[in-house]
């Protein structure tokens, strides 16, 4: 199988001195996921908890809701033509009352993530498709202190990234700030994904007393993802998007972004923050 990181020689140049050193990377490849049988989509990868990612983009497209939904995934032996295995193609085999998905999902194309379809539609098919509405769940509050607290946790636990700096990486909290999972990955929506698949094989979902913390920005694929996973509360360290904050707004979803040290921006959801009485008026 295909290792997380590899290594590379490099010339490195410090304050004018020049030396040759090997350096650790990040490993990428890509990741062909196959539905009953049937070619689906492609993403470039970190290898490594290759299951639970094609898992988690299946729950994000509507596909898969709970652990019974799966029968099973295996890796495709004699994925090449000399019939080798290379660990870059993945199997899901869904239990027989789960229905086929629209042929619109079918793409068979290279995808950097869950784009789907674009403005209004995509909004109107997330809420239509979302197993488990947020604005039903029961409620979930976090405080200003709890959020500004989650970015280092994140960060302490992000052991790939620290040898080779070139990770993003999902956390999944409990609403008291405890540190439930984490995943790394060259794609942020692939380290969601690996996180919600994960989930649905532990039969945990919906997560709807979580917290989600991204390590870049919100974009519309991971609220998205937080949204058909039910989880109430999706936050960033750096910006959302337009159609992120639309969605969020359509959803119920709580949306915080530019979570770096004590400062915060909340988008959507603000009802579960609680603020402080000055501080709300001002």
């Amino acid at each position: 199988m295909g290792r997380v990181t590899e290594r590379r020689k490099v010339i490195r140049i410090r304050s004018g001195a020049v030396s040759t050193r090997p350096d650790t990377l990040v490993a990428e490849e890509p990741l062909e996921i196959r539905l009953n049988g049937k070619p689906l989509a492609i993403t470039m990868r970190t290898p490594g908890d290759d299951f639970a990612l094609a898992a988690g983009f299946l729950v994000s497209e509507g596909v898969l809701a709970e652990q019974g939904d799966l029968r099973n995934i295996v890796y495709c032996a004699g994925a090449t033509a000399d019939g080798s295995n290379t660990y870059n193609v993945v199997d899901v085999r869904t239990a027989a009352h789960v229905r086929a998905p629209d042929i619109t999902l079918e793409r068979n194309v290279y995808t950097t993530s869950s784009c789907g379809l674009c403005g209004k539609a995509s909004l109107d098919a997330v809420r239509t498709t979302a197993r488990w509405p947020i604005a039903d769940t029961p409620p979930v509050r976090v405080t200003p202190e709890l959020l500004a607290s989650l970015p280092d946790r994140l960060r302490a636990a992000q052991r790939v990234f620290d040898r080779t700096g070139g990770l993003h990486a999902a956390a999944l909290f409990d609403e008291g700030g405890e540190l439930v999972d984490v995943r790394e990955d060259v794609g942020r929506h692939n380290a969601v994904d690996k996180l919600v698949g994960r989930a649905l094989r532990n039969g945990d979902l919906p997560l709807s007393r979580s917290v989600l913390l991204v390590s870049g920005r919100a974009s519309f694929e991971l609220a998205q993802k937080a949204v058909m996973a039910g989880i109430p509360v999706l936050a960033a360290v750096s910006a959302p998007s337009s159609l992120a904050v639309d969605l969020a707004a359509e959803t119920g979803l709580t949306l915080v972004g530019f979570l770096r040290g004590d400062s915060m921006n909340v988008y959507a959801g603000e009802d579960r923050v609680v603020l402080r009485a000055a501080a709300a008026r001002g």
